[in-house]
């Protein structure tokens, strides 16, 4: 079957590959994929500058969905037929605290689908049945593989971060997680809520009012002016969803005394400037990563209610796997928001 490998680590070592067919086992699943994110850590695997462990060959691919083909020996719960979408932590140690805690998604021993365990970005991937959701009949497969990163989204501004109705909130990063952390941001009742990306992202701005009422700033400057208030300036949370040095400088800066800055960007280069602003400010300065079962969930019942349509705007771009090296370009030179890969085994619908 076909699949885009991740074949060795640097740049350019992502190729369209004949692998071999998967097998199903005890407690897993092989789901027939429909359609597969294209991430910005996929980018980032294809120009050799990852941050994050990596077990090479790979086949990519972590925000897909898709349909149940074959059930292994032990699963109850989802059969042949079923329409699915699965998390992202391929393993995990049962056993571990985290595990046991429900904070599977910081168990050191986690593979990651994509990254340290063969992914979506292949006509048929192998799942353990725990990490599967239904896919609501009225949310297509194209608004299934927006839940993993509507997921990220929901940990960051809704579970890690605390934002009430009336708080100022600036995003930094024009990104999919940036535009779907100021979406959430809106659902919370925060405003103004304001994107803070570069000028060459101003075309997405459109895409961000029609998710919302969400502005967009294409400078520091122009943050601070969106996000003014009579006798209060400044951001009560701030979420860093683009990851590099000066990404995290401009939160700190845009945050008021005793607000809250959340990063949920990787970037690999470290912090290039004075953190005295987190202590002059007071300010709460946390991480987020990933998800777990119960945002699969909430985010799963919003896309069900209609929120399906308003984040598959941020979709510019849809191919084959043939087709894998246009998207990843497209989106590498921020000409798409989002693309999307749609295996021709399994229609989109």
């Amino acid at each position: 079957m076909k699949a885009v490998v991740a074949t060795a680590p640097g740049p350019d070592r992502v190729a369209l590959l004949d692998v071999e067919e998967v097998t199903c086992r005890p407690g897993h699943v092989v789901v027939q994929v429909a359609a597969v994110g294209i991430c910005g850590s996929e980018i980032h695997t294809q120009q050799g500058d990852v941050s994050w462990d990596m077990a090479y060959p790979v086949t990519l691919g972590h925000e897909f969905s898709g349909v149940v083909v074959e059930a292994g020996p032990g699963v109850t719960s989802f059969a042949v037929g079923d329409r699915v979408v699965s998390e992202t932590a391929a393993e995990v140690d049962a056993a571990s605290e985290w595990a046991r805690t429900g904070a599977y998604n910081l168990d050191p021993h986690r593979r990651g689908f994509g990254a340290r365990a063969d992914g979506g970005m292949a006509e048929r991937v192998v799942v353990p049945e725990r990490c599967l959701h239904r896919l609501p009949d009225n949310v297509s497969f194209k608004q299934g593989a927006l839940t993993e990163p509507a997921c990220v989204a929901y940990q960051a501004t809704c579970v890690r971060t605390e934002i009430r109705p009336g708080d100022a909130v600036a995003v930094v990063g024009a990104g999919t997680i940036g535009l779907l952390s100021a979406w959430l941001a809106t659902r919370n009742g925060a405003g103004p809520v304001v994107v803070v990306g570069l000028p060459g992202d101003a075309w997405r701005a459109p895409t961000m009012r029609a998710m919302g009422p969400i502005r967009f700033a294409a400078s520091v400057e122009e943050a601070r002016a969106a996000l003014e208030r009579p006798g209060r300036p400044g951001a009560d949370a701030v979420i860093d969803a683009a990851g590099a040095s000066e990404a995290l400088h401009t939160a700190l800066e845009l945050a008021r005394p005793l607000g809250q800055v959340t990063k949920v960007g990787w970037g690999p280069q470290p912090y290039a400037h004075s953190l005295d602003p987190l202590v002059a400010k007071q300010l709460t300065l946390r991480g987020s990563f990933s998800h777990t079962w119960a945002v699969w969930e909430r985010v799963l019942t919003l896309l069900a209610d209609g929120a399906g349509e308003v984040v598959e705007r941020m979709v510019g771009w849809e191919g084959t796997l043939d087709d894998w090296a246009t998207g990843f370009a497209l989106q590498a030179e921020g000409a798409v928001i989002k693309g999307m890969l749609l295996p021709r085994s399994c229609p989109a619908g």
